[in-house]
């Protein structure tokens, strides 16, 4: 067993807390909507970019390259000034959902390198120009931009074409969970020497605005801080060199943002103000208060470097850096020794390169997050009554919501708050490394202070009563089997915990999102932003209800999930067969309304085209099939589980039920599944398809003017490239055209696009579905691949095929380039460029081209599994 395996061990053994340090700082706190406490809900101006270092939060802080505990009560980030700029560089920049022309976007450079699952080891690159940052340039250019233009990036200001900028690197090692070695390791990657100012910062979240107990940091000479807490208890911070140490408080400047007088002498831009401006006035010369740093000025050789060392430590430390540098390189090697247990046999060093990053991405993306929603609807004792306006706005009807956790994030700048269909992708990704935390993860999400009391899970900050995909049976079922495959053990408490709260989610669905009654599901918005004809988040212009072919395909998909998940609770308590009775009744009536069975459904499969459909209900009681092959028409495919006879010979309720029902509604049976026909391998198939349909389907989606790209599956058709799908109502014309890379509408905040890019999440499962399809039909069922290719291949071969197609978008293609990058010389072939990977949000549907969020690598981390 490896150390860092023997580590997690110990943390989820209750031995030792070595998760209590980790890097849950956001990168992004200002223009969320929990500092938003404005009248009309318009989060990214309440509180700015250029507002955010002369802003004390009041719910959570942000850093660079940051380090917090985790109830985020003590912070450490960095900052850095290269002698040029109006400000300290301590947050990462971008620009909001107004001022991008693909909406809000972060305009930097950082790549999160590596992480172990107990943070013993962590490193990330942050890029710094030696020039001055282009704030200007890059908020202007984007503005100016309209939607049809690509966005403008840092790398395309030119800031980096003469190498004049700093990789600044950052290392953090655990010598035990409260003993934290860093390093700062800063290169000169250009000709000529060049200044920088080096800031490690500590301070203390604002926990005492309202009269709580105030903390504190004392200099007590010879480069240490002595940090004293009651509720987290006294540190010690340790700096190496000959740095000037800095205090100042972390209390908001009135003066500056309100033009109100300031209640502290100290401000939270104290450290800023002394640094850029020369106020000396700004900082506390009695060398105490709640933020603090050490300022080191270096001239950086060039082609040169320059080594910051300092130490966090409960423990008071006579000689702090003895031994430095070889726990460092210890813990460096302890993260080789545990990811060359993960690595697939067989992997090329690229591979191992590609998924260690997005393992690290996703260790680096968790986040403390706190939100008391009925505290932020009313607002704090002693503090200003917010605006009454927001009492029936905003998330005003989950009111039960409390949260103080260290969550999984999509994207800690760009979305730095949890989604519920991103977080149970995230716990598949990091099960293989960290089942332990992706079952905590999935735990929390269920909890009594998450879901709703009618049984909803709430969706994302900007609207928890918002609608994702149902997900989360499927992600429970998947981490559990990791968990199994790992361990040998049967986590039962955990799956029957999750499926308990999952029956209330599921109760909410029948009885919310299927108005008609007829096992057809509306959904709504599901997550695929602006997939459709109509936005789905709002309602049908002159009225109407669309039934979903993708909210009607999640739901037989959680039904097999919940079914699946009882079936083997019942193993162990028979109390459980009669819930697996009623999920398989659930899928086969779900399965009858899509396959134009029953008199109340219209159906939403199409045997003309061999598609699946939505379809819109007009207040005329007339219909129409709406026909537009997107990804939503393959989305039944999601809905496949497989069992062996074993199993099927031990539940025998549920069989002589299931035999009831076969003689009650053969129609349904004989359409959807084949439960009662073993292949070979001894399996039965429960699906919404059999072999007809998915050869239907798959003709379309292996075919290259269709959806299937060098790259992986495209969201929507390519047909619709040159003869856009055009729909007409009450007058409006709802044209859809393929749209391979950014979105070109403003439809769902403009920030992404599912008319054209690729998603990994929805990728994954197609090539999970493929293989669970081959596990019952076996060699003998095979496919034309590509469609008109005249070469006929497995299902599970197709499955590989398409794995190949998703890494290739990261990895090196025979010209030494990696598609992520779309092309650009720097990133393709600069030494210092070539091998840090971003898992962008989505993928350019002919290039392979990242787009999107740049760090989201949650979802997009899903590329480790293939």
């Amino acid at each position: 067993m490896s150390a860092e395996q023997k580590r997690i061990e110990q943390h989820y053994s209750n031995q030792t807390n070595w998760l209590k340090w980790g890097p849950y700082l956001s990168e992004r706190q200002w223009g969320t909507v929990r500092e938003d406490y404005s009248a009309d809900g318009n989060s990214w101006d309440y509180v700015s970019h250029d507002a955010a270092r002369s802003k004390a939060y009041r719910w959570g802080e942000e850093g660079m390259a940051g380090l917090s505990d985790d109830k985020q009560l003590l912070c450490l980030g960095l900052a850095l000034w290269n002698g040029k700029d109006a400000i300290l560089k301590e947050r990462l920049f971008g620009l909001t959902n107004n001022e991008g022309n693909h909406g809000e976007d972060v305009k930097e450079l950082y790549y999160y390198l590596d992480s172990t699952p107990t943070h013993s080891y962590m490193k990330m690159l942050y890029k710094y120009p030696q020039q001055a940052f282009p704030y200007s340039w890059l908020a202007e250019e984007n503005r100016r931009r309209g939607k049809q233009v690509p966005e403008f990036e840092l790398i395309d200001t030119g800031t980096f074409d003469e190498d004049k900028y700093f990789d600044v690197f950052t290392e953090y090692a655990k010598q035990s969970e409260e003993d934290i070695l860093i390093q700062y390791t800063i290169y000169n990657r250009g000709s000529e020497d060049a200044p920088i100012h080096v800031l490690p910062q500590l301070w203390y979240r604002n926990t005492w605005f309202n009269g709580g107990a105030r903390p504190e940091i004392l200099f007590q000479g010879h480069n240490t801080m002595y940090l004293r807490c009651n509720q987290l208890g006294d540190y010690y911070c340790y700096a190496d060199g000959n740095p000037e140490a800095l205090f100042t408080d972390n209390e908001t400047n009135n003066e500056r943002l309100y033009q109100a007088a300031n209640e502290a002498p100290y401000l939270k831009d104290g450290i800023n103000n002394r640094v850029v401006n020369g106020d000396t006035a700004a900082v506390n010369p009695s060398h105490e208060g709640t933020k603090a740093a050490f300022w080191y000025q270096y001239t950086v050789p060039a082609k040169g470097k320059v080594v910051i060392r300092l130490r966090l430590s409960k423990m008071k430390k006579k000689t702090p850096f003895h031994g430095f540098d070889q726990m460092l390189a210890s813990r460096h090697a302890d993260a080789d020794k545990f990811y060359a247990t993960r690595h697939t046999a067989g992997s090329t060093d690229d591979e191992k390169l590609v998924q260690r990053q997005a393992w690290a991405g996703m260790l680096w993306s968790k986040q403390y997050y706190n939100y008391n929603i009925k505290r932020w609807l009313d607002g704090d004792a002693n503090e200003p009554v917010p605006p009454k306006e927001r009492r029936h706005g905003r998330n005003s009807h989950w009111k039960h919501f409390v949260a103080e956790d260290i969550l999984s994030m999509p994207d800690k700048w760009e979305y730095p708050w949890f989604a519920a269909w991103d977080l149970a992708f995230h716990c598949i990704a990091l099960a293989p490394v960290d089942a332990d935390f992706a079952k905590n993860q999935l735990r929390l999400l269920v909890s009594a202070n998450y879901i709703h009391p009618n049984g909803q899970l709430p969706a994302y900050e900007w609207d928890f009563s918002d609608v994702n995909p149902p997900v989360h049976a499927l992600a429970t079922w998947i981490v559990f089997n990791i968990d199994r495959k790992r361990t040998g053990k049967n986590d039962l408490v955990f799956l029957e915990e999750i499926f308990q709260k999952l029956l209330l989610n599921f109760t909410w669905w029948v009885n919310r999102k299927d108005s008609e009654g007829n096992n057809i599901f509306e959904g709504g918005f599901l997550g695929l932003d602006n997939i459709g004809v109509f936005n789905r988040s709002a309602p049908i212009p002159g009225g109407g209800l669309l039934e979903q072919a993708d909210g009607t395909s999640w739901m037989a998909m959680y039904s097999l999930n919940m079914m699946r998940i009882a079936m083997e609770l019942a193993l162990h308590n028979k109390a459980y067969e009669s819930m697996a009775v009623k999920f398989a009744e659930h899928f086969l009536y779900i399965a009858g309304s899509l396959a134009n069975l029953g008199e109340d459904s219209l159906g939403l499969w199409d045997d003309e085209d061999g598609f699946y459909y939505d379809v819109l209900r007009k207040p005329d009681c007339s219909w129409d099939r709406l026909r537009l092959r997107t990804l939503v028409g393959l989305i039944p495919m999601f809905a496949v589980i497989i069992f062996d006879e074993a199993k099927w010979q031990n539940l025998p309720g549920l069989t002589e039920r299931l035999d009831w029902f076969m003689n009650q509604r053969p129609d349904l049976v004989n359409l959807v599944s084949r439960w009662k026909d073993t292949k070979g391998t001894e399996t039965h198939l429960f699906s919404l398809l059999r072999g007809h349909r998915m050869k239907l389907l798959l003709r379309r989606m292996l075919d290259a003017n269709e959806f299937l790209s060098d790259y992986g599956i495209r969201s929507l058709s390519k047909v619709y490239e040159q003869t856009p799908y055009q729909y007409i109502l009450n007058g409006a014309d709802y044209s859809v055209k393929y749209t391979p890379a950014e979105s070109d509408s403003n439809m769902f905040g403009g920030n992404s696009n599912w008319r054209g890019p690729i998603w990994m999440p929805m990728n994954y499962l197609l090539v999970g579905a493929l293989h669970r399809f081959h596990e019952y039909y076996t060699d003998d069922f095979k496919v034309e691949y590509p469609t008109g290719s005249g070469q006929y291949l497995t299902l599970a071969e197709i499955a590989h095929a398409l794995s190949k197609r998703l890494k290739g978008i990261f990895l090196r293609n025979e010209k030494g380039e990696r598609p992520v990058f779309g092309g650009h010389p720097k990133f393709n072939q600069d030494e210092h460029f070539k091998d840090y990977i971003l898992f962008y949000e989505y993928f350019h549907g002919d290039t392979g081209k990242g787009l999107g969020a740049s760090h989201q690598t949650g979802w997009t981390g899903l590329v480790a599994l293939l």
